[in-house]
């Protein structure tokens, strides 16, 4: 069995960190509302929906508008608590069943399992039940990559400063391999100017999303180090100012309908 690629202790803990801090949500928000737009075409009341990922204690009552009960799982403790939500482990999470709508916000790019968890949410849900959300992924963060790779170069090693990221192509595959009918996966790429590179990694902190894999250096950087990053993050921009690119894989599947399980 290939070992874990996240410590997911450590994702709790930087969740909690951002909590504590006063989370910064402008990825997780714009992402959330695209959801919502998306549910709201449906043209449909929802019975029961599961929320996986809830930094805001707000969400849940926004996606009453769309359902007549939300249950929250969360990896967080305190997003969890704030919510009034369960924290949760996605890869060692059994399922809920009885849901005719799940939305996953922000938490399904750093599992160990992605299809594991992508099955545990198609037996969570009814017949003709909607499973829709957003995640990092495809070419998230280039130019943090870039400075990383000058700051090895000062010392002739590489490290893992940056976590990979699935494909759209690769993620509507998993979720047809999970039973999800029609899968529909489309790429929002957010661009942000920053004046250094130090700006991009405080953001990724209040987000709770800065390096969590397992095959991370314990080690901080040295002075050298941090210098070549900060430089080549700043040679990359203009104007004295580096955009950087997210990338938001926006999801959405059905789950087969009675007649057609039948």
């Amino acid at each position: 069995m290939p070992a874990d690629l996240f410590d997911l202790n450590l994702r709790a803990m930087r969740r909690d960190r951002a909590f504590r801090a006063g989370s910064d949500l402008f990825l997780c928000e714009r992402a959330f509302e695209d959801c919502l737009e998306r549910i709201g075409l449906v043209n449909r009341r929802f019975q029961s929906a599961l929320l996986i990922g809830c930094p805001d204690a707000g969400w849940p009552l926004r996606l009453n508008e769309h359902a007549a009960k939300v249950e929250v799982i969360e990896p967080g403790a305190e997003f969890a608590h704030a919510a009034g939500g369960e924290k949760v482990v996605e890869d060692r999470w059994p399922g809920s069943p009885g849901h005719d709508l799940c939305v996953a916000v922000g938490t399904l790019d750093t599992v160990n399992n992605l299809p594991q968890v992508l099955f545990a949410i198609r037996q969570s849900l009814t017949s003709d039940a909607l499973f829709i959300g957003a995640m990092a992924g495809g070419e998230t963060l280039p130019e943090l990559r870039n400075a990383m790779r000058a700051a090895d170069r000062v010392t002739g090693t590489a490290v893992a400063h940056v976590h990979p990221r699935i494909e759209p192509s690769a993620l509507s595959s998993l979720l047809s391999a999970a039973g999800f009918a029609n899968p529909v996966v489309d790429v929002d790429r957010v661009r942000a100017s920053y004046e250094s590179l130090d700006r991009l990694v405080a953001d990724l902190r209040a987000m709770g999303v800065t390096n969590v894999l397992r095959a991370r250096s314990r080690i901080p950087l040295l002075k050298a180090e941090c210098t070549a990053a900060a430089l080549a993050f700043a040679a990359a921009g203009e104007n004295g100012r580096t955009t950087e690119t997210f990338e938001i894989l926006h999801f959405a599947g059905w789950t087969p309908s009675a007649q057609q399980e039948g």
